[in-house]
């Protein structure tokens, strides 16, 4: 794995800016690059199978340059959304220019910009998790972190778990179920936390009041600097970038479901639990995220030392690819049943 390919993820600010800069249609320029030129050099570049052996894990993990490269986003991501907001505020925009305006600030800020705060929020220094936390209110989705490492990756491949998409449920309707049932469980979980030491879910120490408002209070603070406007489209980029994460969250574990116990519980999280994709070039553009099997057994492994996991079920294109096959339900059960179903077959039976 060639370590300088981490620098493409920072092509996607570059692209946004030069539409922000060119106007009109050019706005849709990192969509079109994104969701149409990806897939394509993801066909052309192929597979990258790659996998550290332990020593070139632990010098990778103790490499600086990988931290300094999410470090390095924070601050453009921050600076796209803000010159998008300028942008719709202070300049007269044709309404073309405005989704495109809205599409590429929601694909930074949810495909690069939620990934980037995925993987900082795994981690276990303050830095990290503060960093990971400013980026999610940027989208307002500030209980993703709750929910998702405390959440998630308990009970990923369950029935309780909002993130992991059932077979044959649509994208459309998995969505509204994944949002509402993720903040839920997220409030049950500080409830639960603070219950334990005898204290309400009511006060300052609950972290799910400030999920709420700290996003609040920064739309009002646009709408009170730059108007109306402002507010609209923080609270649009917003919906289109969690909206972008919850799309991945079904494509990354749909179908997969781990088995019941006879004691009632489930078995272990196995490499069968999550999609596989190493495809070269997403891969890079999303700091390794499509090598999820890896990372559920090992969630606290940094990105460029995860591996290629090729005992499990395997993606047939990258991220960006299948999201779009994701938005067309009759193609994408075309698609992946049959493969689910030719990976479960490989499976042992339940106990």
């Amino acid at each position: 794995m060639n370590k300088y390919g981490f620098l493409l993820p920072f092509t996607l600010p570059l692209l946004a800016f030069a539409g922000f800069f060119l106007g009109g249609l050019w706005n849709f320029m990192l969509p079109v690059f994104t969701y149409h030129v990806v897939p394509l050099l993801d066909m052309l570049a192929g597979l990258n199978t790659w996998n550290p052996v332990a020593r070139e894990a632990v010098a990778l993990e103790r490499d600086p340059y990988y931290r300094l490269l999410l470090y390095v986003y924070v601050p453009l991501h921050y600076a796209v959304l803000l010159t998008a907001v300028w942008l719709v505020t202070q300049y007269a925009q044709p309404w073309h220019a405005l989704i495109g305006i809205t599409l590429t600030t929601g694909t930074v800020t949810g495909g690069l910009g939620i990934t980037v705060a995925h993987e900082l929020g795994h981690k276990t220094g303050k830095l990290d998790r503060w960093l990971s936390r400013t980026l999610l209110l940027s989208v307002c989705y500030m209980h993703f972190y709750i929910e998702h490492n405390r959440g998630h990756h308990a009970r990923v491949g369950t029935p309780d778990d909002a993130a992991s998409a059932r077979y044959g449920e649509m994208f459309y309707r998995f969505v509204p179920r994944a949002v509402a049932v993720g903040f839920r469980h997220a409030w049950i979980l500080e409830r639960q936390r603070l219950a334990r030491v005898g204290r309400s879910p009511w006060t300052p120490s609950n972290p799910m009041l400030w999920c709420v408002l700290l996003p609040s209070l920064s739309a009002v603070a646009l709408g009170m600097l730059m108007g109306w406007r402002a507010v609209v489209f923080f609270f649009a980029q917003s919906l289109l970038a969690f909206t972008l994460l919850e799309l991945v969250n079904y494509v990354e574990h749909y179908g997969l479901t781990r088995r019941r116990l006879a004691d009632g519980r489930f078995e272990r999280i196995t490499l069968a639990h999550a999609w596989n994709s190493s495809q070269r070039v997403s891969s890079y553009f999303l700091f390794n995220l499509p090598r999820h099997s890896h990372h559920h057994i090992q969630a606290q492994r940094s990105y460029q030392a995860l591996g290629h996991i090729e005992a499990s079920p395997q993606l047939p294109t990258g991220y960006s690819g299948m999201l779009l096959l994701a938005l067309v339900p009759p193609l994408w059960r075309r698609v992946m049943h049959p493969r689910l179903a030719r990976y479960k077959a490989l499976q042992p039976a339940s106990p």
